[in-house]
């Protein structure tokens, strides 16, 4: 039988909560013409499956979305055989389908992965489409120069990690906003940004403002509310303003007015400084700059130039609490779930 998490049927609320999904049971698929089954590795848990749900992309008795690491199983699919380990799209499942005509909201193009190159959990993280995310976001569109002053919120989490480090890696002096004092001290002690501060703090900021004397030139925006607060005023003439993530607001009663909101309260500074603000979607990178996102930062990851934490959660029951945490910033890095036997280790 195939377990999967699905959502109960019951009003999806603000944030999860123990009713919002249920446990079931199908027959594993086989697989018809043009399609694989696979086996799910690692699930990865990210902020914006949380819209999937709220907005009804996902539904009751179907697999919650999520990106996913799997081994094929039975390949009726050109290009894939028994064996093969790949990136897809299974969701919060034990097995799914691939290929052709597979129904499955978020579905992506699978791809082989080479575990000679990277651990294969990296594909849904630094060598993925989190990875990809951080690159486009900071590199692509903010474009630090050496020198300038970055600020990375939730900069212990997945995309926050990658980001800081590759604006040190530009030369720019990095600075990060984290939650916990251990996730502090991992921004600056691990990941060599040059300052990290708490939002938990009463004197967020002015401690933001200590840490930034000469301002702020790039800010990468995960986060909102009273972190953007903080930064709005230290914006600096000419400043770029890259908008990933706004997890403060996925709660929401209307989480899509979040933008509107925020643009509103930065936009007379917005104006009186130049500032340029830009709206991440990371699909808008992956056909014309994949390729030369891995070129550049595979080497890094396998140099260890750029560290890269997750924290793996085990077995398919712990998805929706790992998913909870993971909302709330208790999460220590990439958050993924084990649900089976890494073949590679």
């Amino acid at each position: 039988m195939n377990r999967f998490w699905t959502l109960s049927g019951k009003p999806v609320g603000a944030w999860p909560e123990a009713e919002t999904f249920v446990l079931q049971e199908a027959p594993i698929p086989s697989p018809g013409p043009g399609q694989a089954l696979t086996r799910t590795l690692y699930i990865s848990l990210d902020p914006y499956q949380w819209g999937y749900k709220r907005r009804g992309v996902d539904r009751p008795g179907i697999a919650c979305h999520a990106r996913t690491v799997s081994q094929v199983i039975e390949s009726r699919m050109e290009g894939f055989a028994a064996g093969d380990l790949v990136f897809n799209t299974n969701g919060w499942a034990d097995y799914g389908l691939m290929g052709e005509g597979v129904p499955r909201p978020g579905y992506m193009v699978p791809r082989r992965l080479d575990p000679a190159r990277a651990r294969i959990s990296q594909a849904v993280g630094v060598l993925g489409m989190l990875g990809l995310t951080a690159y486009a976001g900071l590199i692509l569109m903010a474009a630090p120069r050496a020198g300038e002053t970055v600020v990375i919120s939730a900069a212990s989490g997945g995309v926050g990690q990658i980001a800081g480090q590759l604006a040190k890696l530009r030369g720019a002096r990095v600075v990060g906003i984290a939650g916990k004092a251990a996730k502090c001290r991992f921004v600056t002690e691990e990941l060599g940004f040059d300052a990290c501060v708490s939002h938990l703090s009463p004197t967020l900021a002015e401690d933001l403002a200590k840490a930034c004397p000469g301002g702020i030139d790039v800010y990468f925006e995960n986060v909102g509310g009273g972190v953007f607060d903080a930064v709005l005023p230290l914006f600096n003439h000419g400043a770029r303003m890259t908008i990933c993530g706004l997890i403060a607001h996925y709660g929401d009663e209307d989480n899509s007015d979040a933008r509107a909101t925020l643009m509103a309260r930065g936009d007379a500074i917005f104006k009186a400084r130049g500032v340029k603000v830009g709206d991440l979607f990371v699909g808008d990178f992956v056909a014309g700059h994949h390729d030369q996102f891995l070129d550049e930062v595979a080497p890094l990851v396998a140099s260890g130039q750029l560290k890269y934490r997750e924290d793996i959660r085990q077995g398919l029951e712990a998805v929706p609490s790992a998913f909870a945490e993971m909302l709330r910033g208790d999460n220590f890095g990439k958050m993924l779930v084990q649900i089976a036997p890494d073949p590679t280790v």
